[in-house]
């Protein structure tokens, strides 16, 4: 918990940092962690009644509810939580509905951004929200301002506050862009030192047991380390960055290739802050060894499977080369030879002399002070006797052949580079989770239309709801400025975007498809195909069939890089059995349904459509696909068939899954483009068949 505490605390002294992501898995209390801080900060002065908490020596001269009198109150620093489910207008505020159609004003209506002016917004599982939102809140985090233009609303105030966000690796990951824009980034886990769980247990239990009694024997320790926060905050202007301590600074993130120049400067604010919680005035080569270790592993990944991280020698090599040089130390006087304390002495405590040495001295195995060999090793044979020993030897009796069994599994054979390819879409338009994948209703994009409510109303369509109101107004006696409505007035927008689809692998891992250039050439495909998902934001399963059956390798899961993962170790061999890789996949989309029946599916079936048990075993194949059709799920088959003779297997297949089939070549975006062209250059013109 060390680094997670220190890039806590660093944003307390210095909140330009830019915030801190806490990555780590489930149960270890990041949550703890960030809500504890909130108690640490100190109080804040802010303008008596003001909503956006404005200093009120220096209130925001752009507040919405300034000018601002000179009465002014003291309160805690709040921690505002931001919930998974959260809009875009309940964050940067909206119209005042209530009091626009009551009174017939316009005003605003402040979000959960304003609330958290001068505090902590926190934001639990934040690789669960939606990209638009992430953006939304890191934009305002950065430019410590909110920009409100919506609903004829147009409104700017200040909005600086602690980011943390926390998140656990394994239920997906943050796109590279979204996590640039997090200051630091801190791994944790739990340890695996038995005292030291127990330690952790001992205290939630006595915490239980007393929670008053067990935050007073914490408190003068709080008390000490607020007052330690409130002196750096207070030291930080009179931090000096050196041009020695830049220079490392800019040479680590030259050296680790960090894209863009954020990183060097988060570097040098996280520098400054680390010797300010020090207590000293100038930045030292430890702070910028330290800040590279907060700041940069989340942004040293060079495609969207590489793990966050850094190394170290690296690290090390770029500030050694950077360093400035120091002044030659002056020769120290040799000691004299009969010096106690000299390595030479006979009563040197470092001679290893008798009794010093677990193997010498009276005590010793040996006894005597005899050193103990470190192991007994057989006498080296001469070449004489190696010939004579190789000449007496009889041949060994020649092994019976093994009985045939079934087929071995082959090593894992690693996966192609990776490639852009074709986008493959769900037909129809979906209500699923905003992606970038399938057409869908969704909570953002463009209006197309207003329908009456259904359901609770979330996002109103002021000027389609006013023009059912109109006609009505004389017959419900309207007087005043005020509108009168009704229920059956109300319309909601209805908003054309893109969903995020669950996409179902079922690759064929049988030995049909063992040979090593095809197999990688096969999970470089997949491995595509898992990243297009990864950026389209899809959830992604992974279904094997080979041998025996059909296993569920993967669950349906937004971590992409598990998949990677479970994909590299994927082995070949074995039978085929198709039709249990398609009934498996029958079976895991009908529980998916059950779950999140708005997230439609995508099948990628990888195959070459041959299965183990001949004409029967097809049957059983395309009745299983039969299945899958009458659900109505869409489908893409990547036919893996090579050679000369080809069956066709695959794409009769395709056919009764009334899914769209692809070779390997076709499933490049490239390549389907340079098709395009050749067919466009190899077919007359318009103006040519007019001619002829």
């Amino acid at each position: 918990m060390a680094d997670l505490r220190l890039g806590l605390l660093l944003n307390a002294v210095s909140p330009s940092v830019g915030g801190v992501l806490v990555r780590g898995e489930k149960g270890t209390a990041k949550s703890t962690m960030v809500r504890a801080l909130a108690g640490l900060l100190p109080s804040i002065a802010v303008v008596a009644d003001c909503r956006f908490a404005c200093d009120p020596t220096a209130p925001d001269p752009q507040c919405p509810d300034g000018p601002h009198p000179g009465a002014a109150a003291e309160r805690p620093a709040s921690l505002v939580e931001l919930p998974v489910g959260v809009t875009e207008d309940r964050i940067v505020g909206s119209l005042d509905l209530e009091r626009a159609l009551a009174e017939g004003v316009k005003a605003y209506e402040p979000g959960l951004l304003a609330r958290a002016h001068r505090g902590v917004l926190y934001i639990d599982e934040v690789n669960l929200l939606q990209d638009h939102v992430v953006d939304l809140l890191l934009d305002a985090a950065a430019m410590g301002r909110s920009y409100v233009e919506r609903e004829g609303v147009s409104v700017r105030h200040a909005a600086r506050f602690l980011l943390v966000g926390t998140m656990n690796p394994e239920e997906g990951e943050l796109r590279p862009q979204l996590l640039d824009r997090f200051g630091l980034t801190v791994e944790i886990a739990a340890t695996r030192d038995p005292v030291e769980r127990a330690e952790v247990v001992r205290r939630r239990l006595a915490f239980d047991a007393d929670p008053t009694g067990f935050a007073a024997a914490y408190a003068d320790a709080e008390r000490e380390l607020a007052a330690r926060i409130t002196t750096a905050r207070a030291l930080l202007p009179e931090v000096r960055l050196g041009d020695a301590a830049l220079r490392q600074i800019t040479a680590v993130c030259a050296s680790f290739e960090v894209d863009g120049l954020r990183a060097d400067i988060v570097m040098a604010r996280t520098a400054v802050a680390l010797a300010a919680w020090s207590g000293r005035t100038a930045v030292t080569e430890d702070d910028v060894r330290q800040a590279a270790r907060l700041a940069l592993p989340h942004r040293r990944r060079r495609n969207p499977f590489d793990a966050p991280g850094l190394d170290e020698e690296q690290l090390e090599r770029a500030l050694r080369e950077h360093r400035d040089p120091e002044p030659e130390a002056e020769p120290e006087p040799p000691e004299a030879p009969d010096s106690p304390d000299s390595p030479d002495s006979p009563d040197s405590p470092d001679d290893g002399g008798p009794g010093d040495g677990p193997d010498g001295g009276p005590d010793g195995p040996n006894g005597g002070g005899a050193p103990a060999p470190d192991r007994a090793e057989p006498p080296a044979a001469t070449p004489d006797t190696t010939a004579d020993t190789a000449a007496d030897a009889e041949p060994a009796p020649a092994l019976p052949r093994p009985a045939p069994g079934p087929a071995r599994e082959s090593a894992p054979v690693a996966a192609g580079d990776p490639y852009r390819t074709r986008l493959f879409r769900v037909p129809g338009t979906g209500r699923g989770a905003q992606g970038r994948r399938s057409p869908a209703e969704t909570e953002s994009g463009h209006t197309i239309r207003a329908r009456r409510p259904q359901g609770r109303l979330t996002r109103l369509h002021l000027s389609a709801t006013l023009q059912a109101a109109a006609p009505h107004q004389v017959a419900r006696g309207r007087s005043g400025r005020a509108l009168l409505l009704r229920g059956d007035d109300l319309r909601e927008q209805v908003r054309r975007g893109r969903e995020a689809n669950l996409v179902l692998f079922v690759v064929d891992a049988s030995g049909s498809m063992a040979a090593r250039q095809r197999m990688t050439a096969v999970k470089g495909a997949v491995l595509s195909l898992l990243m297009d998902a990864y950026q389209r934001r899809d959830k992604i399963g992974m279904i094997t069939f080979r041998g025996a059956g059909a296993e569920l390798a993967l669950p349906p899961t937004s971590s992409v890089e598990v998949g990677a993962a479970r994909l590299d170790r994927l082995p070949t061999g074995g039978r085929t059995p198709l039709a249990a890789g398609l009934l498996r996949a029958h079976e895991v989309l009908r529980i998916e349904r059950l779950r999140d029946p708005l997230r439609r599916p995508l099948l990628v079936l990888v195959t070459d459509g041959r299965a183990t048990g001949g004409r029967a075993a097809l049957a059983d194949a395309e009745r299983a696909a039969g299945l899958l059709a009458a659900q109505g799920t869409a489908a893409v088959v990547l036919d893996c068939e090579s050679g000369p003779v080809r069956l066709g297997l695959a794409r009769t297949l395709a056919t009764r899954l009334n899914a769209t089939a692809v070779t390997l070549d076709e499933l490049r975006a490239e390549g389907v483009a340079a098709l395009v062209h050749a067919h466009r250059s190899l077919s007359p013109s318009p103006s040519s068949r007019k001619a002829a």
